[in-house]
């Protein structure tokens, strides 16, 4: 085959390839569409089936809904019938009730108005007697003034005078017989109590002191306490806030200071300087801050050791840590701290033996002198600061009013508070705890002699038992047995309000008649 014809078979061939893509080019998508559409209709046949199903579906469960909500509404209609016919019976019952009540205030009404009546007749009746009574009074008056010869204005004066005279004799007698059936019945019952707490509780007695001393190992030690021209000496007084006495004294130093916590602090840095020997003002600082911190410390295990010791629970921390600063503070040289463990002994003892509350009797004794243990720096007295202190962390009001009144200032509200009173003047005033100077002594002596000897009838009066005991000698021609109770409840006041002492003062009055003759 040439070369010619070898061409027009490509050529041919080439056409016919062509033509035979074009075909397909045009028949391939067509085939593809028709397929799509019978898939689609499928789905569409698929999809209508489905959602026949969901529908019955939901018609079912509609009316499956709708028959328990009818079901639901007929129970609860059912209930509001029932409940409805229950309020109508109730409200019946009680129309029945009201009828009855209505009934017999009417009758209660007519039996009123009846008495009424009566009554107002019987008041016309009585009125009129009364007239005719005070006819007869007046025209018996004028008899009398006529037979007494006396004006009625002077007959009712001298009346008032024989009265008076007579009722303030009776008064006074049954004052003092009633005064000793009660103090017979009193005393018994408090001899019983006080002994028995007393056998039960006892405490030593302790000095009161205004300074301390500081041994030293010798004498040459003073020079190191002064120091180089005295900064060691300025700086302790500076940092202690005390006064260091360094006299002729071998071997002591004397510490001086009305507070008690800052001499027991000043005490102690000095030992531990003195131990140490190294004695330089940045050694005193650091010294005195230790010192101080075991101070704070100790302070306050004694105050929780007294809570403990006691049994008294939730005492706020500050209230204790008060409390364990008592323990470096005297009254009349006895320790503050050991008198108020010991009056709240007693307070417990008594309240129990009386039936009363033990821990809140405890609690009132304990803190009763709380006030004390910041005396000297807190501005007003020892109960003032006391109450103050007791309020403002929450003390109960029996332990307030026994804080106010131990010293019988005023009237006590609660029985805790009369128990604080008989404990305390037995803590104090018992013989050996308290101690006195000379000077206040013989003044107390003096003042009470001189108010017995301001009355009226007295002749002499001695002060006995240093001062526990005055009696009093009166003129029996001017002081009768009546006046002389009065005399000595007179006494006894005046004493109470304008003098200050511990314990208790026993007001004796003395009346001696001695009728004598001589035979010749």
């Amino acid at each position: 085959m040439d070369t010619t014809a070898w061409v027009l078979l490509v050529i041919f061939a080439f056409i016919v390839g062509i033509l035979l893509g074009l075909l397909l080019f045009y028949l391939v998508p067509v085939f593809k569409a028709k397929e799509a559409l019978k898939r689609a209709d499928k789905i569409k046949l698929d999809a209508e089936i489905k959602a026949d199903h969901i529908i019955k579906n939901a018609e079912l469960d509609a009316k499956q809904a709708m028959i328990e909500a009818n079901n639901e509404a007929d129970r609860q209609i059912k209930e509001k019938k029932q409940e409805i016919v229950i309020a109508q019976n109730s409200l019946t019952q009680r129309e029945q009730n009201m009828d009855r009540r209505d009934s017999i205030l009417l009758s209660k009404e007519q039996s009123l108005e009846d008495r009424t009546e009566n009554l107002r007749k019987k008041l016309v009746d009585v009125e009129a007697k009364e007239v005719e009574y005070n006819e007869k009074i007046n025209q018996i008056l004028v008899e009398l003034e006529k037979v007494a010869q006396l004006s009625m204005n002077d007959a009712r004066d001298e009346i008032f005078r024989r009265v008076e005279s007579q009722v303030s004799r009776e008064i006074a007698a049954f004052t003092k017989n009633k005064l000793e059936e009660a103090e017979e019945k009193v005393n018994e019952i408090a001899r019983e109590k006080l002994v028995l707490a007393m056998n039960k509780y006892s405490q030593e007695v302790t000095t009161e002191r205004a300074v301390s001393t500081v041994d030293l190992p010798s004498d040459e030690m003073k020079g190191r306490i002064i120091g180089r021209e005295g900064r060691n000496i300025r700086a302790l007084e500076q940092q202690l806030g005390v006064d260091l006495i360094i006299d002729d004294t071998p071997e002591v130093i004397t510490v001086s200071c009305f507070d008690p916590i800052r001499r027991q602090v000043a005490k102690r840095t000095l030992d531990y300087l003195v131990k140490d020997g190294r004695i330089q003002p940045a050694r005193i600082e650091e010294v005195v801050e230790r010192v101080k911190a075991e101070m704070d410390e100790e302070i306050m295990k004694a105050g929780q050791e007294a809570a403990f010791e006691l049994g008294l629970p939730r005492i706020h921390k500050e209230l204790l840590k008060q409390v364990g600063r008592l323990q470096y503070r005297t009254s009349y040289g006895q320790n503050a701290y050991k008198h108020s463990m010991e009056v709240a002994a007693l307070c417990g003892i008594m309240a129990a033996e009386l039936g009363l509350d033990e821990l809140l009797a405890k609690r009132a004794g304990l803190l009763h002198d709380v006030g004390k243990a910041s005396d000297f720096e807190l501005e007003g007295s020892h109960i003032e600061i006391g109450i103050r202190l007791a309020k403002k962390y929450g003390e109960p009001e029996e332990v307030i009013d026994a804080i106010a009144n131990h010293h019988s200032d005023n009237d006590a509200k609660y029985i805790y508070t009369h128990l604080v009173v008989a404990a305390d003047t037995l803590s104090a005033a018992r013989p050996g705890a308290r101690s006195e100077n000379m000077e206040n002594y013989i003044k107390r002596i003096e003042q009470l002699e001189t108010i017995c000897n301001s009355y009226e009838g007295v002749s002499h009066s001695f002060a006995m038992q240093s001062g526990r005991e005055v009696r009093v000698m009166v003129v029996p021609e001017k002081v009768d047995d009546i006046g002389a109770f009065k005399l000595a409840r007179d006494i006894r006041e005046q004493i109470e309000n304008e003098m200050t002492y511990p314990g208790q003062i026993k007001v004796s009055v003395i009346r001696e008649y001695r009728a004598t003759d001589t035979a010749k």
